[in-house]
């Protein structure tokens, strides 16, 4: 992957966190709704989007795909700070650069958000986000959070 792509995927990885946030949706129902196409253009645009704020854009998919409210909410009721969506984008983007094969990263982004992993990795009350990006890829290929 090229410096641009990795830019470029955490850059949609981050927004689709940030989308999934503002509308409390699970994170693989927001890339369900944008689809296949939808995230191949998000790619495409990331270089341009770059330079808007996060909240425009993030208006503009939730309108474009009709993405309605839902009520995955972790973030009200945490105790401590929440991750930012950029954290956990970075994340996402890590892991998908180390579990895609050449040419398959879309395919892949959207297997690892609709996951187990997403929503666990979105449980703010535990502390999976903090665990080692290595632990948790071998947990999402092996289907469960290893011991």
């Amino acid at each position: 992957m090229t410096k641009k792509e990795r830019n470029d995927y955490f850059y949609v990885c981050s927004l689709i966190e940030y989308v999934a946030r503002e509308t409390k949706n699970r994170r693989g129902a927001v890339t369900e709704k944008i689809g296949r196409e939808g995230i191949e253009k998000l790619l495409y645009d990331a270089e341009v989007n770059h330079c808007l704020s996060f909240e425009q854009v993030s208006d503009e998919v939730i309108e474009h795909y009709g993405i309605t409210a839902g009520d995955f909410d972790t973030i009200t009721d945490c105790k401590y700070a929440v991750p930012s969506f950029m954290d956990i984008g970075k994340l996402y983007s890590i892991m998908i650069e180390d579990c895609a094969e050449k040419g398959k990263e879309v395919d892949e982004l959207m297997k690892i958000f609709s996951s187990f992993i997403s929503d666990k990795i979105s449980d703010f009350q535990t502390d999976v986000y903090y665990q080692n990006p290595s632990y948790l890829e071998c947990s999402y290929r092996e289907g469960y959070l290893l011991d």
